[in-house]
């Protein structure tokens, strides 16, 4: 059973405080940039530099990141692996790079998006900006802009669905017949 918990009006709300956030954060948006995990992440990203342009006039440098081929689990997934695009049209070197993600869960992913952003760049530093946290770490990871913590159980998944995929952007939860989803 699916039980909806965020509508479209919560997630702007939260996308629009998280935006706040990162500028305060960061005391303006010099050597700031966005880079969106595949592909909740990437729209993420996208509402993010919109709003930070609304605020503070900027464009900031926008890519997308695709961490397929940088999973641990590659080699033991059931099911086949699906590239997507990475564009990241920009130097990353020096940069604050936030990265942005939607769910946050063990933080393998996390790992991954990082050890490929490494192999494009140095950056100064970066951050990391989710929409859902729900727990269950098997890294030593954390996000610096949590979007809400939604405390879950091992057999329980969140999904995220958003406009740009032709759905209304909603999060869900819903139990599971097996753990680690």
């Amino acid at each position: 059973m699916k039980k909806e918990i965020l509508n479209h009006k919560d997630i702007e709300r939260i996308i629009s405080r998280m935006t706040h956030e990162i500028v305060e954060y960061n005391k303006g948006v010099d050597a700031l940039c966005l880079v969106g995990i595949q592909r909740g992440g990437v729209y993420l990203a996208n509402r993010i530099a919109q709003k930070i342009n609304t605020i503070e006039y900027v464009n900031l440098p926008l890519g997308m990141l695709d961490i397929s081929l940088y999973r641990d689990d590659i080699s033991i997934k059931k099911t086949r692996t699906i590239v997507r695009k990475t564009d990241i049209p920009f130097d990353i070197s020096d940069k604050k790079v936030i990265l942005i993600d939607d769910v946050l869960f063990t933080g393998r992913s996390i790992r991954a998006a990082m050890d490929a952003l490494m192999d494009m760049g140095r950056p100064s530093q970066i951050q990391l900006a989710i929409l859902i946290d729900r727990g269950h770490r098997e890294l030593p990871i954390r996000a610096d802009f949590v979007g809400k913590s939604i405390p879950t159980s091992k057999k329980e998944r969140i999904t995220v669905t958003f406009s740009e995929d032709g759905s209304e952007d909603k999060v869900f939860i819903e139990k599971t017949d097996r753990g680690n989803n």
